[in-house]
């Protein structure tokens, strides 16, 4: 029913986004032939009509892309209006690009800047103007309970109120919660977070007769879970929608839920890998491509840093480590050498990057190379680890590599650290822009991965790697 009514609403914007964007680009010719910015003949030509084409589509999957058709109409509309900026800019910098490849000559030849400047503020204007209005129609509907549906929550305990408040936050699924039915037989609760608790379960036909609702939200506590047989059954007495809400924690489901059904058998997912079917051949993708370009656009300074890693010191210009990628496969990870060949952990030991046995390395350890020290800061030695995207074993994004020999502790001291191993390890990650890098917080670190693996999308591997321009180059974390 949420899918549902979700698919309704954003076919709508679908639908009216497009005519905003189609109306901006159109009133941007006409404003600028009426400022004189176009000449007269300049109005739908064939190459403006085929710009304007090849424009109208970034615009709108960039608007996909920043979460605007999401379901978070809870949100505040600044945070809104914040992502159809960068929705506009993005498109519009598309827009931009397609024109000039275009090469429309009716724009060419008078002042094209002007013409993208005008675009640009109608486009954020006028999409503005249609998203508060939208907003405000739907926020006046439903204080006129149109196109709500009232439901009853059967629950009174902690379930039953994290529903209730979930509801009331998610304002944009239509769902009110009318009133609650004890989970108990009998109750003397008259009342539960400002709604009304009309009786137990002893009397739930009768509530239900009294009180007429549009569906029943199930929320039972574990210990009264046995029960949800029997209620089933005598809810099949009312024309009411069903909807159960198990109680587990989501400590023991951190990847996703969901519910499929295999002929005619229901099945409940509760941890599967978020690389399945298109979406890992998008991000496969993604990675060879970007991958080819930054080897082109670092070949030069990759050459550059292995002569001088050369002249610096003695030994290999690239060092291989045991590394583990998905599902627990093993693989040789490639690193600028940036530690003296053969050194000693505090003289007692192998170098860490020639076995992987020995700690992680702290800040100015001596065995670090001075050339070692500038590439660890800048992440330059990481590099390399652009073949390894290319073979497969990496992706550009994704929590990263692990060594062989701490994945047996990790797994045993942190829960959940193996649903990392669902997905491949990355160059960069969602925990590594967020400063978590070097003789950081390992709890902390497995929360950004995992939060990353939860929510994955290739709009957040995009978003990622831009992060990454600006803040994975420089970390005070790195050393």
């Amino acid at each position: 029913m949420l899918k549902e009514r979700h698919q309704v609403f954003v076919s709508l914007l679908v639908i009216s986004d497009s005519l905003v964007v189609a109306g901006s680009e159109f009133g941007s010719l006409a404003l600028s032939r009426a400022l004189g910015y176009l000449p007269a003949d300049a109005w739908l030509t064939r190459s403006t009509v085929l710009a304007l084409a090849v424009g109208f589509p970034f615009i709108l999957i960039c608007m996909a892309m920043v979460g605007l058709y999401r379901p978070r109409r809870d949100r505040p509309f600044f945070s809104e209006f914040i992502d159809i900026l960068k929705a506009a800019f993005f498109g519009w910098g598309m827009f931009v690009i397609a024109t000039q490849m275009l090469k429309s000559t009716s724009v060419s030849e008078s002042e094209p800047a002007v013409l993208f400047l005008i675009h640009l503020l109608l486009l954020v204007t006028l999409l503005t103007i249609h998203r508060r209005i939208f907003r405000a129609v739907l926020h006046a509907l439903r204080m006129r309970g149109w196109n709500q549906r009232h439901f009853a929550i059967i629950g009174t305990g902690r379930l039953g109120q994290i529903a209730f408040h979930t509801f009331l936050r998610n304002s944009w699924t239509g769902i009110n919660a009318a009133y609650f039915i004890s989970h108990h037989d009998t109750t003397r609760r008259t009342d539960c977070l400002g709604r009304p608790v009309h009786g137990g379960l002893d009397r739930l036909e009768e509530i239900i007769e009294e009180h007429r609702v549009d569906g029943v939200v199930i929320a039972l506590p574990q210990s009264r879970s046995y029960l949800l047989p029997k209620i089933m059954m005598r809810l099949g007495s009312f024309t009411v929608d069903v909807r159960i809400i198990p109680d587990i924690s989501p400590r023991y489901m951190p990847i996703n839920l969901s519910v499929h059904e295999l002929d005619g058998m229901p099945i409940l997912t509760m941890r599967q890998s978020p690389m399945l079917g298109y979406a890992a051949i998008y991000k496969r993708a993604v990675d060879i491509i970007v991958a080819s370009l930054a080897l082109i656009i670092f070949g030069l300074p990759m050459t550059i840093i292995a002569i001088l890693i050369k002249l610096d010191s003695r030994g290999p210009i690239i060092f291989r480590q045991a590394r583990v990628s998905v599902g627990g496969k093993p693989f040789k990870i490639f690193k600028f050498r940036t530690m003296y060949h053969g050194a000693s952990e505090s003289n007692s030991g192998p170098n860490p990057e020639a076995s992987g046995k020995s700690a992680w390395t702290k800040r100015n350890d001596s065995r670090i190379t001075s050339l070692g020290r500038i590439l660890r800061k800048s992440s330059l030695d990481e590099l390399p680890q652009l073949f390894n995207v290319l073979k497969g074993d990496m992706s550009l994004v994704g929590p990263r590599p692990e060594r062989l020999d701490l994945i047996d502790d990790f797994r045993r001291d942190w829960r959940g650290y193996m649903l990392r191993q669902n997905i491949k390890p990355g160059m960069t990650g969602w925990a590594q822009i967020n400063g978590l890098r070097g003789d950081t917080s390992l709890r902390k670190r497995l929360q950004y991965d995992l939060y990353y693996i939860r929510n994955w999308s290739l709009s957040f591997d995009l978003r990622i790697l831009l992060l990454t321009l600006f803040r994975g180059f420089r970390d005070p974390n790195a050393h």
